[in-house]
């Protein structure tokens, strides 16, 4: 399968994919998505140890990491292996890589190895902890990240104990942060002509994520703790129980709070002194979601909804993930987009969230098969049939 840009935006740089798992794959899909030529670099499968976490290759995880992309087997493990990966990035504009640091270069593929091969080179690195500091060598993994990283201190009801959060939140924010690094080093490139060492890590994705939060500890010298389903700063907001269900409203603001208790028919409520400052309703949270819970258990979610979006008052509903993509907006978004291939069936994966009116991303081709396009890699690598074969032969490819 000859390579099929997934978008015009990014088909002119070519990016080596050696990693696993899910951090890494998502900084590479991020490129693949805009049109990337990406070469997945995998162990041929004789040497692969056992299902891959995430799941096995045709489930959803896999797939929905993987499109966009072909594949090549290649064992890093042998000298040849590594001469094949050298010669692939000599023309290459970018390679991402998620090993511990140590691996990579006892490898012989680091850096420097590979920066003096090809000094324009994007190299690209993910870790747990950082590529050198007391915790490098340690193996990374998401919800480690979230714990060492604060988030699970905060997520839950109070009093509650320590609450993952229900994605792989650091693994899916170190990968997006990867390929705006890369991204970023691309476009310096065209100034500069020279590449450069891009890393991040899943304790500093995690960081960087808790945004306000990580704020109010180094501006203000506060803790945060566990608010449940209660904004912490704005309130009130927070999930609200109807006669058939639940749904989020945020009424925080003077001018929002007015119109919520209009629409509401609380009066009472805005006239009353505990409520008609920010102070007061922080300061009296408890007894005001009190109020609110009982006059929103009155009516359906639907009515609330009609009602408050009516008057301006943020509300929605709270989803399963079926009900997500049944909802006329999303459809309307298009997010969830088809992709088929031969042999391998048509579905539906998440696409991009982001869109860009000429030169737009998609579902090009289905994930590969593993090693599906070694031939034609080595080819344009410049390989001929009888190199190949013997690269086959001695379980290099």
């Amino acid at each position: 399968m000859p390579f099929q840009p997934a978008s015009s935006a990014l088909q002119r740089f070519t990016v080596l994919d050696l990693t696993r798992v899910r951090s890494g794959p998502t900084a590479v899909r991020q490129l693949a998505d805009w049109g990337a030529n990406v070469i997945k670099i995998e162990l041929p499968e004789d040497m692969e140890g056992g299902e891959p976490m995430g799941g096995p290759r045709d489930g959803p995880d896999f797939q929905n990491l993987h499109r966009n992309k072909r594949s090549l087997t290649l064992n890093l493990k042998d000298p040849e292996g590594v001469a094949v990966l050298k010669r692939l990035v000599e023309k290459a504009d970018v390679l991402v890589e998620n090993f511990r640091p140590d691996v990579k270069r006892r490898l012989g593929i680091d850096y420097p190895d590979l920066s003096a091969v090809n000094p324009r080179l994007v190299y690209a690195s993910i870790s747990g902890f950082g590529q050198d500091g007391p915790y490098a060598k340690r193996p990374g993994f998401d919800q480690i990240a979230q714990g060492m990283g604060g988030l699970m201190s905060i997520t839950g009801l109070p009093g509650q104990g320590p609450v993952r959060v229900g994605i792989p939140i650091a693994d899916l924010t170190a990968g997006i942060f990867c390929a705006y690094g890369v991204a970023m080093a691309l476009l310096e490139r065209e100034v500069s002509g020279r590449g450069q060492w891009v890393h991040t890590s899943l304790l500093q994705a995690q960081i960087f994520m808790l945004d306000f939060q990580a704020a109010r500890w180094t501006v203000s010298g506060e803790v945060p703790k566990q608010a449940g389903n209660n904004h912490p700063t704005s309130i009130p907001t927070g999930v609200f129980k109807t006669q058939d269900g639940h749904i989020n409203i945020a009424a925080a603001g003077g001018k929002i709070w007015e119109r919520f208790c209009e629409a509401a028919g609380a009066g009472d409520l805005v006239r009353d002194p505990r409520y008609t400052s920010a102070k007061g309703r922080s300061d009296n949270r408890d007894t005001l979601n009190a109020a609110i819970d009982k006059l929103i258990l009155s009516d359906t979610s639907q009515a609330w909804i009609d009602k408050l979006n009516a008057a301006g008052v943020p509300c929605g509903h709270i989803y399963s993930i079926d009900q997500v993509f049944a909802d006329p907006q999303v459809r309307h978004l298009g997010i969830a987009q088809s992709v088929s291939g031969p042999g391998k069936g048509t579905k539906e994966l998440i696409g991009q969230p982001v869109v860009l009116s000429r030169t737009p991303s998609t579902m090009a081709v289905a994930p590969p098969e593993r090693g599906e396009q070694t031939d034609e890699i080595l080819t344009e690598a410049g390989y001929d049939g009888e190199a190949i074969a013997a690269l086959k032969r001695k379980k290099v490819v």
